[in-house]
C-alpha cells in the first residue's frame, strides 16, 4: 500500500513539474471601430487569420463595431465646460458606448494579456471641414478608452485616411490636416501606436471606399502593425 501511494505521489509531482514547464497561454483583445472603411472590412478575411498565424497558441478575441459617415464626436465624449452647472458631457458618443457594450468592459478588461484598438475614421470630419480639433478629439478618444478600461498599456493602430479627398479643392486642406494628425498622434508614442497607409487601396479612381482586394490588404496591414507592437514588448 505504501509503495502504491509513493508511486502515485511521484506521478502527481511529475504532472505538476511538466505543467510548470508549459508556456503561459496569452490572450489578445482587438477592438476595431470607425466609419465606412472599417464597416466594410471583414476581419475574418485577412485580419484575424493573420493574427492567428502569428499567435497560433494564444487566444484571439476580435470585437468590431463601425458605422459609415460618422464624425469622431460619435465616439469621443466631450468633457463638461468648467463653470457651467449642469452642463454634462455632450451625449454624442453613442457609437463608443455601443462598441464598449460589445467589448463587455467590466467583465473582461483586465483578463487580456494585450489590448489593441484599431481606428479607421476621419473622412467625415474632413468632408465637413471639421479638422481643426481632430487632434484633440483623437487623443481624447484614446485617453478615454484607457480610462474606461483601466489600462494604460493599450496599443493603438490608426488607418490614415486615403488620398481620396486631396483633389477636392474645398476639402483638400482639411483632408491633409487629418492625415497629418493621424501620423503625428501615432508617431508620438511609437512603442504603443502605429499607423498604416491606405493610399493604394482605393483603386485607380481614388474613390472614397476601397476595392475588395484593398479591404483584404487593409486587414493584413492592421494585423501586421498590431503584431509588431505586441512583439516589441
Amino acid at each position: 500500500m505504501k509503495k502504491a501511494i509513493h508511486i502515485i505521489m511521484l506521478l502527481c509531482f511529475g504532472v505538476l513539474a511538466n505543467a510548470a514547464d508549459l508556456p503561459v497561454r496569452a490572450s489578445h483583445l482587438f477592438i476595431l471601430s470607425g466609419q465606412s472603411n472599417m464597416a466594410h472590412l471583414d476581419p475574418d478575411i485577412s485580419f484575424t487569420p493573420t493574427l492567428k498565424k502569428a499567435f497560433p497558441n494564444d487566444d484571439i478575441t476580435v470585437v468590431k463595431d463601425a458605422q459609415g459617415g460618422q464624425l469622431i464626436e460619435r465616439w469621443y465624449r466631450e468633457p463638461p465646460v468648467p463653470g457651467n452647472i449642469g452642463n454634462q458631457a455632450v451625449a454624442t458618443n453613442d457609437l463608443y458606448q455601443r462598441l464598449m457594450d460589445k467589448v463587455k468592459l467590466g467583465a473582461t478588461a483586465n483578463t487580456y494579456t494585450t489590448v489593441t484598438f484599431v481606428w479607421m475614421q476621419g473622412e467625415s470630419n474632413a468632408k465637413k471641414r471639421q479638422a481643426d480639433l481632430y487632434e484633440t478629439k483623437l487623443r481624447g478618444l484614446i485617453a478615454q478608452l484607457k480610462e474606461d478600461m483601466g489600462r494604460d498599456d493599450i496599443d493603438v493602430v490608426i488607418g490614415r485616411i486615403s488620398d481620396a479627398g486631396l483633389r477636392r479643392k474645398r476639402q483638400s486642406s482639411d483632408w491633409e490636416l487629418i492625415r497629418n494628425v493621424q501620423v503625428k498622434v501615432a508617431d508620438a508614442d511609437s512603442s504603443h501606436r502605429a499607423w498604416v497607409d491606405t493610399d493604394d487601396l482605393n483603386g485607380d479612381t481614388d474613390a472614397l471606399h476601397y476595392t475588395d482586394e484593398g479591404y483584404k490588404i487593409l486587414g493584413e496591414r492592421f494585423a501586421l502593425a498590431a503584431i509588431k507592437l505586441i512583439n516589441n514588448k
